[in-house]
């Protein structure tokens, strides 16, 4: 049932967002360069669209500020910074990936992709999404950083071809890269109308809670985990 809805939860990208796209990417490097060092503890990149950028939300409610805000109470001082596009695909989060780490200044020391909602939300073929995600993933294992793969389901409206083809995208390079893999973004979320924004859309503050509460444990083992 849930997963029937995910295409509801994530939709309302537009024609509109999608002109405006590389005023965001500038926008987000000009942040990236302009914060400041990072306090002692690991560095975790968000690289995502809408779902890890806070769509609709103030930035205290945010993703990323969640995580982070959870990884301190749980002991470990992280710093998350935010690497999410409203409406970006797999490609996009490909293009803007090499430029994207180096405004961090420093390696991080793990990756968060999510990515590849907006491929399945506009129908695009898996192969595509697939060769983006390989090319990121490949990128990240060449320069030795750990990654946590966040994926997503398709919905049950695309038929079940592309479903069994697109769902299949995020185990699959898991196993490739031996990366750690958090099979669905949304568990827990996706279908429930009391833990998304009043635009019917995208998760409210305290579906992001319950989001990073599922994943936090992914995340402190992803940690944990030494790299390459």
């Amino acid at each position: 049932m849930a997963e029937t809805t995910v295409m509801a939860l994530l939709a309302g990208y537009g024609a509109a967002q999608r002109l405006v796209h590389r005023m965001v990417v500038f926008c987000l490097g000009a942040l990236l360069v302009a914060a400041p060092a990072q306090a002692a503890g690991p560095l975790i990149w968000a690289l995502g669209d809408s779902l890890t950028a806070g769509y609709g939300l103030p930035p205290a409610d945010g993703f990323t500020r969640q995580l982070e805000l959870a990884l301190r109470q749980a002991g470990v001082p992280a710093t998350v910074r935010n690497g999410g596009i409203s409406g970006d695909t797999t490609r996009q989060g490909r293009a803007r990936l090499l430029w994207g780490l180096r405004g961090l200044e420093a390696k991080p020391d793990l990756v968060i992709v999510e990515l590849g909602a907006n491929d399945m939300l506009r129908g695009l073929p898996p192969e595509q999404a697939r060769a983006n995600l390989d090319l990121i993933l490949a990128e990240l294992d060449r320069r030795h950083i750990r990654v946590l793969i966040a994926g997503m389901r398709a919905s049950p409206n695309l038929g079940p071809d592309y479903v069994r083809e697109f769902d299949a995208i995020y185990p699959a390079l898991a196993q490739k890269y031996r990366a750690r893999l958090y099979p669905f973004f949304l568990d827990g979320v996706a279908g429930k109308r009391a833990l998304i924004q009043a635009d019917g859309l995208h998760p409210n503050a305290q579906g992001v809670r319950i989001i990073v509460g599922r994943l936090l444990p992914s995340v402190r083992q992803a940690l944990a985990i030494r790299p390459k």
